[in-house]
């Protein structure tokens, strides 16, 4: 029997033998990256990837000399356990990376294995913005929830699926599943975390679907649940229960929860949440009529200070679009122009709403820069898709400043007029 690196040798001879590239060998089913290791012998092939390179390559398994049998273990435990450990202690993205391979290829029978495995995946393409990866993920991982039929991970499962939904624009479904992942925290009695997250994912989609007296019942509910709890989750559900307030016009409970949620949570603790904190503050206070441009200045201000050291790419498109927005509030229409353009349109990862607010500045931008047919018009088309993707509350928002936009332009004329 030939140890891991003999494999790895005349895996790459044999690729060498036929003129093939690492892409062109790993074709659609492996990752080049993990082919490369595979060579490099710091990877343990699986049966399936045995068969399939052999495939590849036009031989017979046995050309790759003595492989260990199918699932045979070399080191112990399957090739999931061993790689998942390995991820799961490690805060290099390489090791996350050889797990997704391994997931993707390993016959592995233990679904519990499996779950965490498809945990740790999701929160790794969430952290790199990869909304698309994450949600094909997390669906996997409400399948496996549901055929273990434990309800933490169900209920944990589909609250993160409600979340990732939510982000995308697709409020009905989320909605449907934070409303299950909700009961099933409650009837099963299960924890002060559980039941907040899955509330917090709730509340957000009632507010997302126009349901704001729902989502301001859940959201007391939530404050009071969490009273005395984790500071991180305490923090999170008043800043939940400001946003419905916002979404209600209750512009004097949004500066309440606000500044309890900014009190609640030390910088040091949760220096990335702060940070979040500070972000979605600063949102809330230019969405107020009038703006709070200064109290969203000073936000925006310590949030940058601390995305500057610990700033995810998402974190930091959200900061450069907000900075759009303040500039555009203070009248500086060519710094919010500039902030715009800044932008990597081909590579956002912003939130469905955050993607459709950014929009609705460009139509504003557009007005004001004189080219308002095409602006108002872009409005109206932003509001009916925030319709049709049934975030009513987005689309009573684009409505409202369009119509907005109507006053002030008749105001206009009337005084040209005069």
């Amino acid at each position: 029997m030939t140890d891991e690196s003999s494999f790895g040798a005349r895996l790459k001879a044999l690729r060498l033998e036929r003129g093939l590239s690492q892409a062109s060998l790993a074709g659609k089913e492996i990752s080049t990256g993990y082919l490369s290791r595979l060579e490099s012998g710091a990877r343990q092939p699986t049966e399936r990837v045995i068969t399939y390179l052999a495939g590849q390559l036009g031989v017979d398994r046995m050309a790759f000399d003595a492989l260990p049998a199918a699932g045979t273990p070399t080191g112990g435990g399957s090739a999931l356990a061993r790689t998942l450990s390995i991820a799961a202690s490690c805060a290099d993205d390489e090791p996350v990376e050889d797990l997704i391979d391994t997931v993707a290829t390993a016959d592995e029978e233990d679904p519990q294995l499996r779950w965490q495995a498809l945990w740790l995946i999701a929160r790794f393409w969430h952290s790199k913005g990869e909304r698309t990866e994450e949600l094909a993920c997390l669906e996997k991982l409400a399948e496996v929830a549901d055929g273990l039929g434990l309800p933490a991970l169900q209920c944990r499962s589909r609250t993160q699926l409600a979340r990732s939904l939510r982000s995308a624009g697709q409020v009905a479904r989320a909605l449907e599943l934070a409303e299950s992942a909700y009961h099933t925290a409650k009837d099963s009695g299960l924890s002060v975390s559980d039941t907040g997250t899955a509330l917090l994912a709730l509340v957000s989609a009632e507010a997302e679907a126009g349901r704001l007296a729902d989502a301001r019942a859940h959201s007391l509910e939530l404050v009071a649940l969490v009273e005395g709890g984790p500071d991180a989750l305490r923090a999170e559900a008043l800043w939940s229960a400001a946003t419905v307030c916002s979404r209600q016009g209750d512009d004097e409970a949004v500066h309440e929860y606000l500044g309890q949620a900014m009190q609640a949570l030390d910088s040091r603790a949760d220096p990335i949440l702060w940070a979040r904190l500070r972000l979605a503050a600063a949102s809330l206070y230019l969405q107020s009529r009038p703006a709070l441009t200064e109290e969203a200045r000073i936000c925006l201000a310590q949030a940058e200070t601390a995305l500057l050291l610990i700033g995810t790419p998402v974190q930091q498109q959200e900061l450069l679009v907000l900075q759009a927005h303040l500039a555009f509030e203070e009248g500086r229409y060519a710094d919010a122009r500039a902030a715009h353009d800044q932008l990597d349109f081909d590579n956002l990862v912003l939130t469905y709403r955050d993607r459709i607010r950014l929009q609705t500045l460009d139509s504003l931008l557009l007005i004001v820069e004189g080219h308002e047919q095409e602006g108002r018009a872009r409005l109206k088309q932003l509001g009916e898709e925030a319709r049709r993707a049934s975030n009513m509350d987005l689309a009573a928002e684009i409505w409202r400043v369009l119509a907005e936009t109507l006053e002030n332009a008749a105001q206009a004329g009337t005084a040209d007029r005069r």
